[in-house]
């Protein structure tokens, strides 16, 4: 038996499993609490970066990298992800329908993560651009509307592309910008892909074409 077991002063964390001091649990935090009651996992085990379960990744059909699979990863370049599919609401020229208005700004509607609803308006070349990379979609002439939240947007392209490294193959947990932001990339489901954290670290503010092919060349050089 843990010492503590019994203890109003220790409780057992639901997910690692060992009993510690009640002031290594966060409280609740909500109205209807008790006075002082805190949370059934520790500090600790709350501070952990959340990472795919290996049933959701075994789900989509990704296998855990071999040790020869690793080799042959450092070898020879992994094959490129297909391009994403348009989604239903994205038609093909939909961007020619919009129109300037006295100021030359269109406007877009979106939401954000916690729901809230905004407007902002935005320039006309940016919007055509949000319409045709399946970013948004057009309501009429004057306005567009963001497909999706920040939050959303991450999920989507992470189950896009199954938890998959666009660059080695690799599980990835992270979102990479083929064409950087810093060279006038923009966040939409055409210019992003998922990315392990070595690679959008190693990548930088690369082209993708580039950071690839400066990977094959080490690879050759090896």
């Amino acid at each position: 038996m843990q010492p503590g077991a019994h203890c109003l002063l220790h409780k057992p964390c639901s997910r690692c499993g060992q009993t510690k001091y009640y002031l290594q649990f966060p409280t609740k935090g909500s109205r209807r609490s008790r006075n002082g009651a805190r949370k059934n996992i520790c500090r600790k085990c709350a501070r952990k970066k959340a990472k795919p379960k290996l049933s959701d990744i075994e789900a989509l059909g990704v296998k855990e990298p071999t040790h020869a699979g690793a080799a042959e990863t450092m070898e020879t370049p992994a094959r490129r992800l297909a391009p994403p599919a348009p989604p239903p609401s994205s038609k093909e020229g939909a961007a020619k329908l919009l129109r300037r208005d006295r100021q030359g700004i269109i406007r877009m509607r979106g939401k954000s993560n916690n729901g809230k609803r905004w407007i902002q308006d935005i320039d006309w070349s940016l919007a055509v651009l949000l319409v045709e990379q399946r970013a948004a979609v057009v309501l009429n002439p004057y306005m567009i509307r963001r497909l999706y939240s920040n939050d959303d947007f991450r999920k989507m392209i992470l189950q896009r592309d199954r938890y998959t490294c666009y660059y080695c193959g690799e599980i990835g947990d992270t979102i990479d910008h083929i064409v950087p932001k810093s060279k006038g990339g923009h966040t939409t489901p055409v210019n992003c892909v998922c990315s392990c954290y070595d690679c959008n670290q190693s990548k930088a503010d690369q082209d993708a074409d580039r950071f690839i092919g400066g990977r094959v060349s080490e690879g050759r050089r090896e």
